[in-house]
């Protein structure tokens, strides 16, 4: 028969209500505190969290739920996330959503009956449209896609200009038929496509587009395609790291040399984009930084819930290399 609370202030000699203040980290005497922690380790006492939560409407635990776990960007986010909250003291649930919109409401729903702190989270654009931050009882702080301004916290990057810098980057070095692969579920895609368009129109340049799901096979599928026809772009932008290397492996399938036949750009800096040739030109999001403001911007939401909402956004950083006939050593370039 497994302990009980009162089992552990009898073997203590103290009450009940100061075995609760010790495991609740409350302010006890440090003689308190070590007749009850020897207590617990002799008796192997295990609380009954779910009553706790009952007790307290409070888990010290967050939620988060990212859109596709094998996405290296959402493994450094998440891993941010985990170091952050365990110096704060809570624990992490983590749920991978892979861009169902119902399974995002599927794993709201158990974020509910978890009576977790807070949840951090990255929407498609589906669940963004349609989003109601008062139909929960916790905080919800969105990373990589948001909604409106003022609907809840956010951490984004600016993906409208890094659109546009990888364009730039692009026309500097004389390509004029460039090319964008897009994912076209999530507010992420949408914004770097807007980027896109933006410094082809600036520059006069036509735009060639084509819009897919969010995986690598997808990508691949459509590069295919567009290979298929009599006429494909000197370059091609590509708006993820899953979605670039479904286009790597399409071009290697062809044949085709990068960049001879075809440049080649997208975004974030996985360990494999430095190995492909002499490297693909990427921008370089701060991962490791969106997940710790997430986490940051979370914890000072629960000491303070009337404060403004908040929306933070940061920048990429543009790394030059040869998949756009670059010179190796080129300088970074850091958005604004």
């Amino acid at each position: 028969m497994s302990a009980k609370i009162k089992d552990v202030a009898e073997w203590a000699g103290v009450s009940v209500a100061t075995v609760s203040r010790v495991l609740g980290g409350g302010a006890v005497s440090i003689e308190l505190r070590e007749r009850v922690e020897l207590a617990v380790a002799q008796l192997g006492y295990r609380p009954n969290l779910s009553a706790r939560r009952l007790r307290s409407q409070h888990s010290k635990t967050v939620g988060l739920i990212v859109s596709d776990i094998r996405n290296p960007f959402f493994t450094a986010v998440s891993r941010a996330v985990e170091d952050v909250a365990y110096r704060a003291g809570m624990r992490v649930i983590l749920c991978n959503a892979d861009e169902d919109p119902d399974k995002e409401a599927m794993y709201l729903r158990l974020m509910q009956e978890e009576r977790v702190s807070g949840v951090i989270f990255s929407p498609t654009g589906m669940t963004v449209r349609c989003f109601r931050a008062d139909l929960y009882e916790f905080p919800v702080v969105m990373i990589d896609r948001d909604g409106p301004t003022g609907l809840t916290d956010a951490v984004v990057l600016d993906n409208r200009q890094a659109g546009k810098m990888l364009v730039e980057h692009l026309i500097g070095h004389g390509y004029r038929k460039i090319g964008g692969l897009f994912g076209k579920i999530s507010t992420t895609g949408i914004e770097r496509h807007a980027g896109y368009e933006a410094a082809l129109a600036q520059h006069g340049l036509p735009s060639a587009v084509r819009f897919v799901a969010p995986s690598t096979e997808a990508a691949a599928a459509a590069v295919r395609a567009w290979l298929a026809e009599p006429d494909w772009p000197d370059a091609l932008i590509v708006s993820n790291g899953l979605l670039l290397l479904g286009a790597v492996h399409a071009l290697t399938e062809a044949g085709l040399s990068i960049p001879d036949d075809m440049a080649l750009a997208g975004f974030d800096n996985d360990v494999w984009t430095g190995l492909v040739g002499h490297g693909l030109t990427v921008i370089e999001q701060p991962v490791y930084d969106i997940g710790v403001v997430a986490m940051e911007m979370l914890l000072a939401r629960l000491e303070n819930p009337s404060m403004a909402k908040r929306k933070v956004v940061l920048n990429g950083t543009l790394l030059p290399r040869a998949s756009t006939n670059c010179r190796a050593g080129l300088a970074q370039t850091r958005a604004t």
